[in-house]
């Protein structure tokens, strides 16, 4: 391919420039090339633990919950849209923003809670991605996860960023498995946009257990800090695309944050799609013939086999492989940054092992605790409620931080929350905080 003629693109100089200038071009050719962390973010949200959940839902309560999508994904925006919009202005990422601005229990707080919720899930996946590569290929379960684990952090630690990002934006195909599902199934279109459009809650202690694992899944808090790292590294890729003067004093103008906010809600919204395409799928194959009790991803794709036919399952399985390559090195990660940043290692995905040892370092124990702990005997059914349970309990306090921070004029200056981002974020934390109350109440 010729290369591109970038001084036809390069605004004269005083001009503002733009950030991350591709992903503006999305009415030209190439589309998906263009678009920055947003979509990788959205996509790692329906990692191979989500998949089970999503998988249950639809199982137990058939199309019962679809309506949860629609309101899920608003609240998702606002909180991905936060924490983008921290580091495009900041140049930091979340850790680093908490430490120069709270107090030091505040970090401390967050980064644990993130990092043991974020080791807990990798083993999940990894036991997913093991159980589902067993339906295809006849291996041992610990052979399958050894392998997947290091192959994960090899690749991780070797391969450059802007060489990574677009490996990771590929791996988004993945996610085309479950709308193929989607539609190779005999679903009731007619109960999808009745449930979907018309909510019905019975307020039982099993639908809001339901309801907080969903939400817990969507709303992951190792999101909130890998969608602040890539901001930050894209803003590194691109420095001269951040012209500092007395009227942009950040580097950051309103086509940066356009172009932001336009990459953070096409990566929700493919989540959120993806989310609600497998509660679908779920709901008219497996809950459609009784079957209600779905404990793992994999399970679901053996599921779904003698009701929607080898090419449903295989394209289920697929997905939970494709997705897991996706969502373990963003897990890893997203751990790694928020640890560097707490104690100002050199921390990037573009530098060599040997420039950021201990950054690095993160990521390979990361990988090795959640490797140990699939090799302790631990069931992989086990892994995804204590994910989900970590996920519950950390998101909240995590929201409130960002919630805070956001909305700092001194901090953001200009570019602070407007009122319907402090609304929307305020909504989704009290929410999540609230549906655990709600089910210790409930009957």
């Amino acid at each position: 391919m010729a290369a591109r003629d970038s001084s036809k693109h390069r605004p004269a100089k005083g001009a503002a420039r733009e950030h991350h200038e591709n992903r503006l071009l999305v009415q030209s050719r190439g589309y998906f090339r263009r678009l920055g962390p947003g979509i990788v973010t959205g996509a790692a949200d329906d990692d191979p633990s989500g998949i089970g959940t999503y998988s249950q839902a639809g199982a137990a309560a058939g199309y019962g919950f679809l309506w949860s999508a629609l309101w899920l994904l608003p609240l998702a925006f606002a909180v991905q849209e936060a924490c983008a919009r921290l580091a495009l202005v900041t140049g930091k990422g979340l850790a680093a923003i908490i430490k120069t601005t709270m107090p030091r229990w505040v970090l401390v707080l967050a980064v644990t809670l993130v990092s043991i919720a974020n080791t807990v899930n990798i083993a999940a996946d990894l036991a997913s991605m093991a159980a589902a590569f067993r339906l295809i290929v006849p291996v041992n379960q610990a052979i399958g996860v050894i392998g997947f684990a290091m192959i994960l952090a090899i690749s991780e630690i070797t391969i450059p960023y802007h060489r990574y990002s677009k490996a990771l934006r590929w791996l988004c195909l993945s996610l085309l498995a479950y709308v193929a599902v989607l539609f190779v199934a005999k679903v009731d279109w007619s109960a999808v946009v009745s449930s979907t459009v018309f909510p019905q809650f019975d307020f039982s202690k099993a639908s809001f257990a339901l309801l907080i694992a969903l939400a817990g899944t969507t709303i992951s808090p190792y999101l909130f800090f890998w969608q602040a790292a890539e901001e930050v590294e894209e803003r590194k890729q691109r420095p001269e695309d951040f012209e500092i003067d007395s009227e942009h004093p950040s580097g950051v103008n309103q086509n940066h944050m356009r172009a932001m906010r336009g990459d953070v809600f096409s990566g929700m919204l493919t989540g959120v799609f993806i989310m609600f395409a497998i509660m679908a799928t779920s709901a008219a194959t497996l809950n459609a013939q009784g079957i209600t009790n779905i404990q793992t991803a994999e399970d679901a794709a053996q599921a779904l086999r003698p009701i929607a036919g080898d090419f449903a399952g295989l394209l289920f399985l697929l997905g939970i492989l494709g997705v897991g390559l996706l969502s373990i090195p963003v897990l890893a990660g997203s751990t790694a940054y928020a640890i560097a940043e707490t104690f100002g290692w050199r921390e990037s995905l573009e530098l060599k092992p040997r420039q950021a040892k201990a950054f690095y370092a993160v990521i390979v124990v990361s990988m090795f605790v959640a490797l140990a702990l699939n090799l302790i005997g631990i069931e992989p059914v086990k892994f995804l409620i204590l994910a989900a349970v970590l996920n519950g309990l950390a998101a909240p306090v995590l929201m409130a931080i960002v919630w805070w921070l956001a909305r700092d004029k001194n901090l953001l200056g200009k570019w602070a929350s407007p009122i319907w981002s402090k609304l929307l974020l305020g909504m989704a934390t009290v929410a999540m905080g609230s549906l655990p109350l709600f089910w210790l109440l409930a009957k």
